[in-house]
């Protein structure tokens, strides 16, 4: 095959050594010149973005309390709060008097008397203009526990509402913690993949020196550079992910959007052991926000019982009324009239008997109902701290087994590169290997954080979050 008209052979590689050996020196001095700078920028890169962006370290305790003040769920849990707050203080003013004041006046038209049938109509001088005005007073004395039973059922309604910010709480901080272990993550494969590129910048200088020494052909050349550019996307994708997690948790905690995040690193070397699982359970019976909610709702639905019964019950109430009004009513002449009165009143609904029969079998069945759902919470929790524990010593046991697997994956790499050095491998082989060990530090990390997520997670379960 003839040579191309620009000199070069089509036969040999762009990475061939040339036949001149002082230009294979220089060739070699270039490639060393331009791999040293291009490491530069790599490290440079992070602390360029950095310069650019402000940083912030994050511990969970900063977490949990920025994600409690500025949640937006728990704005509306604590609004809920209040208003329930409102209503209590409003069933507690129906316990004081019903106090009424009115003024009435109005045109009179011509009144007309007959004093004998129908015939010989008279009509009598009388005022153009009535007026009225009047105050009452009403105080229940009672009511058979109907305003008792409405103070009962705010109150609850108002606990009902704090249970439920508690549960809200719970589940938020176990979503910000699942966020900030993640970005905790990313910031490790970040770490990883940057040393492994490192490393692989270095193996690429000696595959390209054993090339051309002819010990090994082009094709290991060009596989090394695309795993190297491979693992360079890897690391961009990686640095995209920190900030897109980092801007989703300051939307979160109220931050600033563009505030770089960076996780407390000790939070790894914290210790979580777990007390036994039925310790868990029974904590979680009485101490988990959703089971204390359900009780709540039983009382409710028993209040509700005693506030339907109570429509069966007398009414007794103390009045008092004072009325001055112009002209008198009975005969129309043209002066104020004041009269007053004090008494009490008694009604008895008698209707109730029987309208009221089925309010209050509906009621009793309501308390079966929530009785149930506390029953069906009770296996739900038992389930639930039994998975989370068991998931929890599994993270802890997978760790340990990772750390192992690092251990064999770094010495099984260390063996395959010496053994392709010497001629006693493939480079297939070896990056293998080198993938082996990449896949192993990863996921003793991912590891390492699930540990910290199913410790949190039985805590949720047993209502110690």
């Amino acid at each position: 095959m003839q040579p191309q008209k620009d000199g070069r052979d089509p036969t040999r590689s762009e990475y061939a050594p040339p036949d001149n050996q002082d230009n294979d020196k220089d060739m070699v001095k270039n490639h060393i010149q331009q791999t040293l700078l291009h490491t530069f920028l790599l490290l440079l890169l992070p602390m360029l973005t950095h310069a650019q962006t402000d940083t912030l370290t994050l511990s969970l305790e900063q977490l949990f309390g920025q994600g409690m003040e500025h949640s937006l769920q728990l704005e509306a849990d604590r609004l809920q709060e209040r208003m329930a707050g409102e209503r209590a203080q409003t069933a507690r003013k129906n316990l004081l008097p019903d106090i009424q004041i009115g003024l009435r006046g109005a045109m009179t038209g011509q009144p007309v008397v007959w004093q004998r049938g129908l015939s010989e109509p008279t009509r009598p001088d009388a005022p153009d203009w009535q007026q009225n005005y009047a105050a009452d007073f009403t105080q229940p004395l009672y009511q058979g526990g109907r305003l008792r039973y409405a103070i009962r059922q705010s109150d609850l309604q108002k606990e009902a509402a704090a249970l439920q910010t508690a549960t809200d709480q719970a589940d938020i901080k176990l979503q910000l913690l699942q966020q900030y272990l993640n970005l905790f993550s990313l910031y490790k494969q970040h770490l990883v993949l940057k040393r492994n590129i490192d490393e692989s910048e270095r193996r690429l200088i000696d595959i390209r020196r054993m090339k051309r020494e002819g010990l090994i052909t082009n094709n290991d050349v060009l596989r090394s550079e695309m795993q190297l550019t491979d693992n360079r996307l890897s690391l961009q994708q990686t640095e995209n992910d920190i900030s897109l997690v980092s801007r989703q948790l300051n939307i979160l905690l109220g931050m600033d959007e563009d505030l770089l995040l960076y996780p407390d690193t000790t939070l790894l070397q914290q210790a979580y052991a777990p007390e036994p699982c039925e310790d868990y359970i029974a904590q979680a019976y009485g101490n988990d926000p959703a089971m204390l909610l359900l009780k709540k709702q039983t009382e409710l639905a028993q209040n509700d019982v005693r506030l339907t019964r109570a429509e069966l019950l007398p009414r007794l109430s103390l009045y008092a009324s004072n009325t001055l009004a112009r002209p008198l009513s009975r005969t129309l002449d043209d002066l104020y009239n004041n009269t007053w009165n004090v008494g009490l009143t008694l009604s008895y609904p008698l209707s109730a008997l029987y309208r009221n029969k089925h309010r209050i079998n509906e009621a009793r069945q309501a308390v079966e109902l929530r009785r149930n759902a506390e029953a069906l919470k009770q296996q739900e929790i038992r389930m639930t701290v039994h998975n989370a524990y068991l998931r929890h010593q599994e993270a802890v046991e997978r760790v340990e087994a990772l750390k192992l697997s690092v251990k064999q994956a770094n010495e099984n790499y260390r063996i395959m590169r010496n053994r392709y050095l010497n001629q006693l491998a493939i480079l297939t082989d070896l990056l293998d290997a080198d993938n082996l060990r990449l896949n192993a530090e990863l996921q003793l990390t991912t590891a390492r954080t699930q540990v910290i997520y199913t410790y949190y997670e039985l805590l949720r379960a047993a209502g110690k979050l």
